[in-house]
């Protein structure tokens, strides 16, 4: 008994995906809703590979042809939410974006109340390779935080913590510095769960008021305004993410956006060692440093060295 040939072409789910039409889940939902046909007829199962061959209409519009994948690095101000449409009305990242932006979809989340580094792909594969724990890329954060954390509460989140029944995996954590009543640190994790630093943080006895993303991977904010967004260039993709040179093209620059008024992170926010200019990204190892710089004076003797992003155990 032989095994039946493997059909030509890709799922549909996945080509409608890399048209920037929608995310592969998305793409899935419309299909059994009934909204996709192929060569005028209606599919109910995204369980069909198609070829450049095939006609495909989404929704009444016939799909474009698949776009080269992109990468954007987006400053996200806080009071922005993170998703394409928001039951509540509210602003979202997607309407603050320039007007020139092809569709695009966020790599991973920020809160409404937390800002700074969010990537933008118009490539379903590339969201969903970068959002994989596997992928194991680490994302820094400079948090500031009500009270003077001590050695204990640090080590508790350096250990890993449990709450509310979820366990969170250890976290590297640095006290920058003590301002005033609050405390600046910097916290490396390697997941991406839900509010995650925060509920962490309050389990300790941490208020966090503050939450800026200053690094995705080699992926850093830099000194990327607020509502800017700046294109990954075509070589730092294929370096970064080991795509062929055909398949990634460079990108033209996109001016910055029309969200509220770009300014820099305030000073006592910035990471302990300012990193180049979020415009341009070195082609670096999968946790590259930013370049070294004035540190603030480190306070406590846990997590890594002032310069480098904390190591997670």
């Amino acid at each position: 008994m032989t095994d039946s040939p493997t059909p030509a072409g890709e799922r549909i789910a996945k080509v409608i995906a890399r048209s920037g039409r929608a995310s592969r889940r998305e793409a899935e939902r419309l299909i059994e809703a009934g909204l996709v046909s192929v060569n005028g007829k209606r599919i109910d199962s995204p369980a069909l590979n198609v070829t450049s061959a095939d006609r495909i209409v989404v929704e009444g519009k016939a799909l474009e042809a698949a776009e080269p994948p992109r990468v954007w690095l987006y400053h996200k101000p806080a009071g922005l939410v993170t998703t394409e449409r928001d039951e509540k009305g509210r602003e979202t990242v997607f309407d603050a974006l320039p007007e020139t932006m092809p569709r695009v979809m966020s790599i991973g989340r920020l809160d409404l109340n937390s800002e700074g580094l969010l990537l933008l792909t118009n490539d379903g594969a590339i969201k969903r390779r970068l959002e994989l724990p596997s992928t194991g890329w680490l994302r820094r954060y400079r948090v500031r935080v009500n009270g003077a954390p001590g050695e204990a509460a640090m080590a508790e989140l350096r250990a890993g913590i449990e709450v509310d029944g979820e366990r969170f995996q250890p976290m590297s954590v640095t006290l920058d510095r003590q301002q005033g009543a609050n405390a600046w640190l910097t916290v490396g994790l390697r997941e991406g769960r839900n509010r995650e630093i925060r509920r962490a943080a309050e389990a300790v006895g941490l208020v966090v008021n503050r939450l800026i993303r200053v690094s995705y991977g080699p992926f850093q904010l830099g000194q990327l305004k607020r509502g800017e967004v700046s294109e990954v260039k075509g070589r730092i993709l294929r370096d970064q993410l080991g795509m062929a040179p055909e398949d990634v093209p460079e990108g033209a620059p996109v001016k910055k956006g029309r969200g509220p008024a770009a300014s820099s992170p305030a000073r006592d926010a910035r990471p302990a060692s300012a990193g180049a200019s979020g415009k341009k990204i070195r082609p670096a190892g999968r946790d590259a440093p930013e370049k070294p710089g004035r540190a603030p004076r480190r306070i406590s003797g846990g997590g890594s060295k002032p310069g480098r992003p904390p190591r997670s155990r």
